[in-house]
């Protein structure tokens, strides 16, 4: 088989490096923490600058924990203003790279199966590498690091472990160099998708490093498909360096089942009545959603999170709607329903994570039954009708120029919530937010 090579970049401290190219800065030489200053001392940092992390701070760390002696500028988060960049930078990409042959992983992160390329381009994977991250540069002033590998998971470890540590930001392994650099290689938590608790569950068994995770499996892989159920085969075969899963069978993959989520964490501790508010506005939030994509649900899901300060684990559950649907009078009731019988009413709330499950096309979902439309269905049909409506005026005029009464409610979070993106601050400017 003719051998890939892909690449993994990875835009540094973007958030931060966005804010000194705004500036006319280097992110490389200044330093800037990208953090809401309304907000207290213990907020996260969302990024800070590659100069920061050289003095010792680390990335998402919180306000108070930057040590006083260390001079920075704080710069306010305006995701609008990320969101932008990162699309100008999957542009340059585009320019070079079928988006066939491209992943974007997350916002500041992109896999290119760049094989096709060598012979169209006659550069090698490192050219190729050098050339899309000097072109980032150039025009947008945001500095790259990249792994190169011959696999997906090869490719992901080269940029984790040893690009970024690397003095031009670039390193390559196939599975040859994997098992010579980094199978003696410790934390294991550096290696992707091996959290604290797999880390724990290996150390238990002895294994702190690939290659004895390579050797246990060797000798007993029973043992840890009993250990760790389907995730063993993806334990085992990172071990080795084998990844077999593409780009193309990335793009191909279509899930058996779908969910929406919605989730947030207050300000301050919440009254269970004052929570009851915004767990409506959440659900609220999630059947226009569904109206939108044409979408319903089969059942709820709600979490419930409580004060900080009492180092209690949260309470949840799931229900099943009495039938599929995207109608809020349905949909919102059975969530606060849920929500009340869940909820531990004596405590003060601080996060609210729900989600709608069993999601499938409206089309396939809206049966009519032997007897025709009830009752029930004609006013579902009416509520969806108005909250198209409520769709056309909010896209036209900005999601806040139509709410509902409750939003108006001191412990409301919703319009605050319009104005931001993944709970941040969007950062458009005065006459966008004039329309929102």
């Amino acid at each position: 088989m003719k051998e890939h090579y892909y690449l993994c970049i990875d835009l540094k401290s973007f958030y931060a490096s966005v804010e000194c190219a705004e500036r006319g800065l280097d992110p490389m030489k200044t330093n800037l923490v990208v953090a809401d200053p309304e907000r207290t001392d213990r907020t996260i940092c969302l990024a800070v600058s590659p100069s920061m992390k050289k003095l010792g701070v680390r990335n998402r760390c919180r306000v108070f924990e930057i040590p006083p002696n260390i001079d920075y500028i704080v710069a306010e988060p305006r995701m609008q203003k990320y969101i932008d960049y990162a699309a100008e930078i999957y542009g340059i990409y585009l320019r070079y790279i079928s988006k066939e042959d491209i992943h974007v992983y997350s916002i500041d992160e992109a896999f290119l199966d760049v094989t096709p390329y060598l012979h169209i381009y006659k550069k090698t994977p490192k050219e190729i590498a050098e050339f899309l991250m000097n072109r980032v540069q150039k025009e947008l002033g945001i500095r790259a690091a990249c792994g190169i590998g011959t696999n997906l998971y090869l490719t992901k470890i080269a940029l984790d472990i040893l690009a970024k540590h690397s003095p031009d930001f670039i390193a390559f392994l196939d599975e040859r160099l994997y098992r010579e650099k980094l199978w003696d290689y410790q934390p294991l938590t550096d290696f992707w998708r091996i959290g604290k608790g797999t880390a724990r569950k290996l150390a238990s068994m002895g294994i702190f490093t690939m290659r004895e995770l390579s050797g246990a499996a060797e000798k007993n892989e029973e043992l840890f498909y009993r250990k760790f159920g389907v995730d063993a085969e993806l334990l085992i075969d990172h071990a080795r360096g084998i990844e077999p899963v593409t780009i193309s069978d990335i793009r191909k993959y279509r899930p058996k089942s779908r969910s929406l989520s919605n989730g947030q964490v207050l300000m301050r501790d919440y009254t269970l009545e004052e929570a009851d508010i915004v767990v409506k506005e959440m659900a609220n939030e999630l059947c226009l959603r569904m109206t939108e994509e044409h979408l319903l649900a089969s059942s709820v899901s709600i979490y419930v999170g409580y004060s900080n300060r009492l180092h209690r684990k949260g309470s949840g559950g799931t229900e099943k709607l009495p039938h599929a649907s995207n109608a809020s009078g349905t949909v919102i009731s059975e969530m606060v329903k849920l929500f009340q019988k869940v909820t531990d009413h004596a405590l003060p709330i601080r996060r609210i994570m729900m989600s709608v499950n069993g999601i499938e096309d409206e089309k396939s979902g809206c049966q009519l039954s032997l007897f025709g439309r009830t009752e029930a269905s004609k006013e579902e049909a009416k509520e969806r009708k108005i909250q198209e409506a409520v769709l056309a005026v909010k896209k036209r005029y900005g999601k806040n120029a139509l709410l509902k009464g409750l939003d108006f409610e001191e412990a409301a979070t919703q319009q605050v919530r319009n104005r931001e993106i993944g709970g941040h601050k969007r950062g458009v400017d005065d006459e966008w937010q004039k329309n929102v």
